[in-house]
């Protein structure tokens, strides 16, 4: 064990929280594949269990690469991975493959596997915002050089999801408008940025209702009104979900042992977080949220720990990035937002979404891991760079 140990870095806290929701998401996500087993492997369970778990593996490779890179390489990266995503999110919006009527994916050649071109654009954003703010922190007042040259890759980029995934964009749109206040911008232009996005959204609701243009609006639309309606048929999901979650109890039925994964849509994916409290009962739900906001914890002490700007800008904004998108989540599954389509990250059975939640969280724990060393005089020859 020790011997692993020390190739292992940065904050143990987090590589722990990252190992247990790994263990649950391999119990979990092979308790409520059943249904789709049987629809498309003739109930070969195991082929999405190895599947899921060198998914799995695959991202904590990753995780590893990302944590052994320093992470003032990820501010020159930040660009390029901006560069590159903002033409990606165009064609995804044009030819990208549509996955319940929704145009969100990429495939990738020769493995063909899906890909979801909105988690490049919110991991490259989150880092292009860190370094834009950092290098403008003497000047992070003024509107022309601080403000608009943040405002408008924010603008960009939740421009290009929207028509496609909305809750998606919401989510990014949040999350910069916290790394924006953290990273002082002044709170009147974050106050307008907010409108703008406002105008915005209205603008592209008013075009798309007055014409024959294909959207997800109706699916939002609907999604909200059922919602609202709380009926049983009008809310299928959502009531299947609180079935699942009131049958739990505290301790929960047992591992494997889920009845609504055989009702449930997306039973291993959106709604995962309601197999687990009917597995595992409420301990088991207080557990996932625990983990959750112990990764939000640890980040935040990383990035008061951080040396520079940004790193510091780097880990909370990552870091309230995956567990915001874990609140929205789990705050489907007991019904207190409509569905949004937001998987669980390091939980909800996935491909590429699982790997750029590995590589947020290896940078995270690069910006740690980096600490770490200039503390301990590694990394002194560039206390000046």
């Amino acid at each position: 064990m020790q011997a692993l140990l020390k190739y292992i870095k940065g904050d143990r806290v987090i590589w722990a929280v990252a190992t247990l929701l790994a263990l649950f998401s391999i119990l979990v996500v092979y308790s409520s594949i059943v249904t789709l087993a049987y629809k498309y492997q003739g109930g070969n369970t195991e082929f999405y269990l190895l599947k899921h778990t060198i998914i799995l593996l695959i991202g904590f490779g990753l995780m590893y690469f990302a944590h052994k890179l320093n992470y003032r390489y990820y501010s020159r990266m930040s660009q390029l991975a901006l560069y590159l995503a903002v033409p990606l999110l165009l064609l995804t919006l044009i030819t990208g493959a549509s996955i319940n009527d929704a145009s969100r994916w990429l495939v990738i050649p020769v493995i063909n596997q899906t890909f979801q071109t909105s988690d490049l654009a919110k991991l490259a954003l989150i880092m292009f915002l860190a370094r834009m703010l950092s290098k403008r922190q003497d000047n992070i007042k003024d509107f022309n050089q601080a403000f608009v040259p943040i405002m408008i890759p924010v603008l960009l980029v939740c421009g290009l999801i929207l028509p496609a995934n909305f809750s998606t964009a919401a989510m990014i749109f949040v999350t910069s408008l916290v790394v924006m206040f953290i990273g002082r911008i002044n709170l009147a232009y974050i106050i307008s940025l907010i409108s703008i996005g406002v105008v915005g959204l209205v603008i592209f609701l008013a075009i798309v209702m007055n014409s024959n243009i294909d959207s997800r609006v109706g699916t939002w639309k609907a999604r909200i009104e059922n919602y609202m309606d709380g009926g049983s048929q009008a809310n299928y999901q959502a009531e299947q979900s609180k079935i699942a979650i009131a049958t739990g109890g505290i301790v929960g039925k047992g591992p494997g042992r889920s009845t609504q994964r055989n009702f449930l849509p997306q039973a291993y994916s959106d709604f995962i977080f309601a197999t687990v409290i009917e597995e595992y009962g409420l301990l088991g739900g207080f557990s996932i949220l625990l983990l959750y906001l112990i990764l939000f914890y640890r980040g935040i002490l990383i990035a008061k720990k951080a040396p520079r700007t940004f790193g510091a800008l780097l880990a909370v904004g990552l870091s309230f990035s995956l567990v915001f998108q874990a609140m929205i989540n789990m705050a489907v599954a007991v019904n207190l937002f409509p569905v949004t389509g937001q998987p669980l990250p390091m939980v909800s059975m996935g491909g590429t979404s699982i790997w750029f939640t590995c590589l947020a969280i290896g940078i995270i724990l690069s910006v740690s891991r980096t600490e770490e060393e200039t503390d301990s005089g590694t990394l002194n020859k560039y206390s000046n760079g």
